[in-house]
């Protein structure tokens, strides 16, 4: 389990193809030190294995349903990524619930900074699928970040960026057309199950008078 806040920026160092089977190689300068073969890693916002560890780098096995469906398809060599390590059991709850599981992959609409300010605006538009779990004010990981949404019209999402976020994320590398992974949050997914269940018992219920 990840929390959305972002403790590296990453940079791919490579992507090695062997038919339909990928390999990611990250290079890392911090949190590299901290990982042994077989940990989990976020990597903006999926969750990865790490199969190969050097001083400066680690590797993942990337199956061709990852690279299809999240924005690993932009990448390349030197492109920017968010990474995290899974929370521990005795640490601190700062964001929110991430699994690193992406439910679908949004697009760039702009990444501007608001006039006379330094804080900035993220527009995205999301698949309509996924907008009944997107609320004013609730949380959405975008790229593994974890953001409070400011704004929805339809599927088109506003959030609300300060300064510290743009700057330790990939977020400014990002342009209008870019695919970004998207996790809603979970809690939201469970309720609507919960809610599901109860309907369904409720048409048996009133099948059965």
């Amino acid at each position: 389990m990840f929390t959305g806040i972002i403790e590296e920026l990453g940079q791919v160092a490579a992507i090695d193809i062997n038919g339909q089977h990928r390999r990611l190689t990250v290079a890392s300068s911090r949190l590299v030190k901290e990982l042994k073969q077989g940990d989990s890693i976020s990597v903006s916002g999926v969750c990865l294995t790490a199969v190969e560890i050097s001083s400066s780098s680690f590797t993942c096995d990337l199956a061709q349903e990852t690279w299809l469906r999240t924005s690993f398809s932009r990448l390349k060599t030197k492109s920017p990524v968010n990474l995290e390590l899974p929370m521990r059991a005795n640490g601190r709850f700062d964001g929110h619930v991430v699994q690193g599981h992406v439910d679908g992959v949004g697009t760039v609409i702009s990444f501007k900074k608001v006039a006379d300010g330094s804080d900035y605006v993220l527009q995205i538009t999301v698949p309509s699928e996924l907008t009944r779990f997107i609320v004013h004010k609730g949380s959405l990981a975008i790229e593994g970040i974890s953001l409070t949404v400011a704004a929805t019209d339809g599927t088109t999402v506003t959030v609300a960026i300060i300064p510290h976020t743009a700057e330790v994320t990939n977020l400014r590398s990002l342009k209008a057309g870019d695919p970004v992974n998207l996790e809603v949050d979970v809690i939201a997914k469970y309720v609507e199950k919960m809610i599901g269940a109860e309907k369904t018992k409720s048409s048996i219920a009133i099948e059965k008078l």
